[in-house]
C-alpha cells in the first residue's frame, strides 16, 4: 500500500480513458479532473486511514456475440474506484507478471490475441498433433470463487492493508435493476483489476497444474495455449488427450469451476492422418477457425480462416448499424464510417490465409449497405451500377495481411 502515492495515483488518473461509461455515482473524469488535486488528496488520506471502500458497481447487460438473444454482464465501477483499480492492477501485475508461464496470452503486458493465434498455429505446423481438446469454461469470470482466491493471493501477497481492500472490493456488490447483489463468487468484466486477477486465478488453477503435474504423466509432448477463459491442448497421442479431458474436470470442479459439456470437445487434428486420406476436424480459438489444408506444393499445413460464427455475428452488427445509420448522415460521411469499420475488421482478421473470408466479409457488408441506402425513402436511391460507380470512385481500404503467421 505504500505505492498508492499522489504521484502514482495521478498517473492512473491520466491512463483512465474520459469515454467510458460512468458508475453509479454519475461522476465523469472531466468532472473529478476539476477538483483533481483536492480529489487525490483526499483520497490518498483515505487510503491510508482505512477509510477508503469501493461503491457497488453497476451492471450493464450487452449482447453476447455469436450467441443471439444471450445476454453478458458487465460491470461499469465509479470512477474514483477505476483509479484505484488501475493502481492495484499495477501492484499485482508486477507481482505475478514474472511468474505467470509463456502459455498464457490473455490480458498481459506486451502480449495479444495474434501472439496467441500465432505461437498455437506455429506449434501445430512444427509438431505432429493427434489430438486438440478446444476447452471451454462455463462462465469462468462469474464463478471464480472469493475463499479460494483469497487463499491464492495470500500466498504471495504479505500486505494485510492490501489484501483488506481486494477483500473490500469483492463485497461491494453489483447494482443490478435497482437491486444490490453481493456474492460469493464472481469477478465482474469490465472492471479494471477482473483479469489480472482473473489471470491469477486461473494460473494456480489450470497453467501450473498442467505444467507441473499433466506433463509428467503423458506419453507424449501436449502443450497448452490460453487466453483468459479460452484455452486448446494439443496432443501428440490421442490416448494422453482422453486422459487430460477426464482430469481437467476434476481439477475445475475441485476448484468450483465446470467445463461447458456442450462446447468442450477433441478433434482429430494429425497431418500424417490427412495425409493419408483420413478425415480431420477443425477447431475455434479467438474467432478463427484452424482447419488442415495443402499447400501448392502438396504438404499438409494448418490454416486459419474467420470462425463462420463470428462471420455470421459481424454481418448481423453491419447490419443493424447501416439500418439505424442511414438517415442520419450524408452518404460520404456514412461511406467514410463504413470505410473505418472495414479497416478495423482487417485489423484484427488479416492473417496468413484469411484472405478470402475477408472479402467474403467486404462483399457482404456492402450489399448490406447497399440495401438499406435504397429503403431511405419511397424511391430506389441507387441501381447497382451507379453504386458500383460511386465505389470505384471512392474505394474501400484495401484488404492486408497484418500479421503474418510464418
Amino acid at each position: 500500500m505504500h505505492l498508492f502515492t499522489m504521484e502514482a495515483l495521478w498517473e492512473c488518473f491520466d491512463e483512465l480513458d474520459r469515454n467510458k461509461a460512468i458508475g453509479i455515482d454519475g461522476v465523469s473524469k472531466a468532472q473529478y479532473g476539476q477538483e483533481l488535486i483536492p480529489n487525490l488528496e483526499g483520497l490518498v488520506v483515505k487510503l491510508k486511514q482505512m477509510a477508503y471502500r469501493p461503491g457497488p458497481v453497476r451492471q450493464v447487460l450487452i449482447d453476447k456475440e455469436g450467441k443471439p438473444g444471450a445476454k453478458r454482464p458487465l460491470g461499469i465501477s465509479n470512477f474514483e474506484d477505476k483509479i484505484v483499480q488501475k493502481m492495484m492492477q499495477r501492484v499485482l501485475e508486477s507481482v505475478y507478471e514474472p511468474i505467470f508461464l509463456d502459455c498464457s496470452y490473455g490480458f498481459r503486458p506486451g502480449r495479444g490475441c495474434h501472439d496467441a493465434v500465432k505461437a498455437l498455429r506455429n506449434h501445430l505446423c512444427r509438431n505432429e498433433v493427434e489430438t486438440v481438446i478446444d476447452v471451454d469454461l462455463a462462465n469462468f469470470f462469474g464463478t471464480i470463487d472469493h475463499a479460494l482466491l483469497e487463499q491464492i493471493l495470500r500466498k504471495k501477497i504479505k500486505d494485510k492493508r492490501l489484501m483488506r481492500y481486494i477483500l473490500r472490493m469483492f463485497k461491494a456488490g453489483m447494482l443490478a435493476a435497482g437491486e444490490l447483489q453481493v456474492s460469493e463468487e464472481g469477478v465482474p468484466q469490465g472492471s479494471i483489476c477482473s483479469p489480472v486477477l482473473a489471470n491469477i486465478f486461473a494460473h494456480y488453477v489450470i497453467d501450473q497444474w498442467f505444467q507441473e503435474v499433466v506433463k509428467q504423466h503423458c506419453e507424449g509432448s501436449v502443450e497448452l495455449f490460453r487466453y483468459a477463459d479460452d484455452a486448446v491442448i494439443c496432443c501428440r497421442y490421442e490416448r494422453d488427450a482422453q486422459r487430460i479431458r477426464k482430469a481437467l474436470g476434476k481439477r475445475l470442479g475441485k476448484y468450483h469451476l465446470t467445463l461447458n459439456e456442450e462446447k468442450t470437445h477433441m478433434v482429430s487434428f494429425s497431418k500424417r492422418g490427412y495425409r493419408r486420406g483420413d478425415k480431420q476436424g477443425a477447431f475455434d480459438f479467438l474467432g478463427f477457425t484452424y482447419y488442415l489444408s495443402r499447400t501448392r506444393r502438396g504438404y499438409a499445413v494448418p490454416k486459419l480462416k474467420t470462425s463462420g460464427k463470428r462471420l455470421c455475428s459481424k454481418l448481423k452488427r453491419v447490419n443493424q448499424w447501416a439500418r439505424a445509420m442511414r438517415h442520419r448522415y450524408p452518404l460520404r460521411v456514412l461511406w467514410r464510417r463504413f470505410s473505418l469499420k472495414l479497416a478495423g475488421h482487417t485489423r484484427y482478421y488479416g492473417v496468413s490465409y484469411n484472405w478470402g473470408r475477408i472479402n467474403q466479409f467486404y462483399h457482404a457488408a456492402t450489399q448490406i449497405l447497399f440495401r438499406w441506402l435504397n429503403r431511405r425513402g419511397h424511391r430506389r436511391s441507387y441501381d447497382w451500377d451507379s453504386f458500383s460507380m460511386f465505389r470505384d470512385q471512392n474505394p474501400l481500404p484495401p484488404i492486408r495481411i497484418y500479421h503474418r503467421l510464418y
